[in-house]
């Protein structure tokens, strides 16, 4: 049941030791790779989240509808990104260590398209001008 499998993953966030209970052990070199792409996914949220602080701060022309929108939404995205990261983290650690393929998540796209929205908002905001 998808539920309780996600119930599961979520407890193995805060215990990752459980995820050593399956499986067997994975080369060592795909257990760092793993990691390594929890880290940049970390950045990437870290980043977003900075992004949405920035608009925010930095652009007090901006009328509040737009300010407020666009920061909402890479703060949005940021928080996401880092709930993502980690559960990505475990559900690969446990996929690599059952012998199973890795699991496919639609979050990629789905983050990108966000991006290319704001990033479309900031287009608009920029050809308009500060005034808008």
């Amino acid at each position: 049941m998808p539920g309780n499998e996600f119930v599961r993953n979520v407890r193995l966030w805060f215990a990752p030791e459980g995820v050593r209970q399956e499986g067997r052990t994975p080369d060592y070199r795909f257990s760092l790779a793993n990691e390594r792409t929890f880290l940049a996914w970390l950045r990437t949220a870290l980043a977003l989240i900075g992004g949405g602080f920035a608009v925010d701060q930095f652009l007090p022309d901006l009328p509040w509808g737009w300010r407020v929108g666009l920061a909402l939404a890479l703060l949005a995205a940021g928080v996401l990104c880092s709930l993502r990261a980690v559960n990505h983290w475990v559900r690969c650690e446990r996929a690599m260590r059952r012998g199973e393929d890795l699991p496919a998540s639609r979050f990629p796209a789905l983050l990108g398209v966000v991006i290319a929205v704001v990033a479309v908002a900031m287009v608009v905001v920029v050809l308009l001008g500060r005034d808008g």
